[in-house]
């Protein structure tokens, strides 16, 4: 369902008006071959802040996490981290600048057990920080009690923690996490949830794609959302849920204008 609003190019009031900003896009355009898939996408997280990411499936969601990660090249624009433009630097070596990303469908490495995932996490680094594993099995103690547990045979929760603990392993400033809902069950979501406010307090910045948007916009700070890889609308998290708009394409309620009469 379109949300028809006057496009906002990315400012948005909120704590970004205050806080420097730790990441920025700026007027990205992506293609997949000759697809466009980001028209001129601009956003901005500040240090500490949660920015949830909404849109329909095709909206351009998952493509804005990959180019901010390195995964993806933006044929313009810019991305910028704490000011210092990082568009061109491959995935692998943006880990070093502070960036986590967790991928939609978790991607674990299914043969590997869960602490040797873990570890893969923490590569960048010449060895495994004791003090970040022990971080990651209080955030995750299911994780702690699976850690010689082959990553295949995990449930699909609790691959969504690993894959998320994973990312917590390189010491990640900004942690990008996209649709990390995807698949689980109620009571796994509202878990995740909660861990993941748990990860904001404890300092890392979170930018979010998310389907459930009455749970992302409870955890963000502000949010924006996508249309055909456009920015169509962007304020505080608390404005975008009470918007009647908003909630008649993302979390199934009617619209006064299109309610029946009578």
């Amino acid at each position: 369902m379109s949300v028809d609003v006057d496009k906002d190019p990315g400012g948005a009031p909120g704590a970004a008006d205050a806080a420097p900003a730790l990441l920025e896009l700026r007027d990205l355009h992506v293609f997949y071959g000759a697809i466009e898939a980001l028209k001129g996408v601009s956003l901005s997280v500040a240090e500490g802040e949660v920015v949830a990411l909404l849109g329909a499936n095709g909206a351009g969601k998952s493509t804005t996490l990959k180019a901010a990660s390195g995964m993806l090249a933006p044929r313009s624009g810019e991305v910028r981290l704490r000011g210092e433009r990082v568009d061109g630097i491959k995935s692998h070596e943006l880990v070093r600048f502070g960036i986590g990303h967790v991928p939609e469908g978790r991607r674990v490495f299914a043969r590997m057990t869960v602490l040797d995932n873990l570890k893969m996490g923490a590569y960048r680094l010449k060895r495994p920080d004791e003090a970040d594993l022990e971080r990651v099995f209080s955030l995750f103690p299911v994780l702690a009690q699976r850690r010689k547990q082959v990553s295949g045979t995990l449930s699909g929760g609790e691959q969504q923690m690993l894959a998320i603990g994973r990312a917590l392993m390189g010491k990640p400033e900004l942690l990008l996490l996209d649709e990390p809902s995807m698949g689980l069950a109620p009571l796994i979501v509202r878990q995740i949830f909660e861990i993941l406010r748990e990860i904001n307090e404890q300092g890392t910045t979170l930018l979010l794609v998310e389907q459930n948007a009455s749970q992302a916009l409870q955890l963000a700070d502000r949010g924006y959302v996508l249309e055909t890889g456009e920015v169509v609308m962007s304020d505080e998290a608390s404005v975008l849920l009470s918007d009647p708009r908003v909630r008649a394409a993302y979390l199934g309620e009617v619209a006064e204008d299109d309610a029946p009469a009578g």
